[in-house]
């Protein structure tokens, strides 16, 4: 084999180690991702701690593209409020402001209803059939800061979702070719 021989054996074991470095780089990079958004969920006490205002509805106060955080706390929930909650089967959260509070003074419960600050009528149309209020369960949390725009992003990405495989194939393809 002589030096040819050898000099390829350290040139293979190089670009395993390589290999190995970078997969080990790109685990670490997703698994810190999933510690912080687990961190934030923690913290917030939301099951979604940010979320993206997909539609109109709460113009001019967000627009489509607004980034929210949402942080849910046990305090009583007030009409005025903008709170982002599920529907059940649905499976896009929806941002809406409480127009109404209704308690029930012999369980405690507490149901609301919601409506877009550019829309017309409340929400009852958008409940899940037979239901005319959300209750607690619903609501994923309270707006508490927003930054504007930022969430276009994720619009793109969603509804064209040749651009989101495009940018996943660079970044790959980033990570594969870049030396450390």
């Amino acid at each position: 084999m002589g030096w040819f021989g050898e000099t390829m054996d350290s040139v293979k074991s190089i670009q395993i180690r390589q290999a190995l470095s970078q997969a080990l780089t790109l685990g670490l990079i997703v698994t810190s991702a999933l510690i912080i958004w687990k961190g934030l969920i923690c913290m917030t006490g939301s099951e979604s701690p940010v979320v993206v205002v997909l539609s109109e509805s709460m113009e001019p106060g967000f627009a489509r593209g607004d980034i929210l955080f949402l942080h849910m706390s046990e305090d009583p929930i007030r009409a005025g409020e903008i709170v982002v909650f599920n529907v059940d089967g649905r499976d896009i959260p929806i941002v809406h402001r409480v127009i109404k509070v209704h308690e029930r003074k012999d369980t405690g419960e507490v149901y609301v209803l919601t409506k877009g600050d550019n829309n017309e009528d409340d929400d009852r149309a958008l409940y899940a059939r037979g239901q005319h209020w959300l209750q607690r369960r619903h609501i994923m949390g309270r707006a508490v800061g927003f930054l504007p725009y930022v969430g276009w992003v994720t619009i793109i990405m969603t509804e064209r979702p040749i651009i989101k495989y495009i940018l996943i194939g660079a970044l790959g393809l980033l990570v594969i070719t870049s030396k450390d």
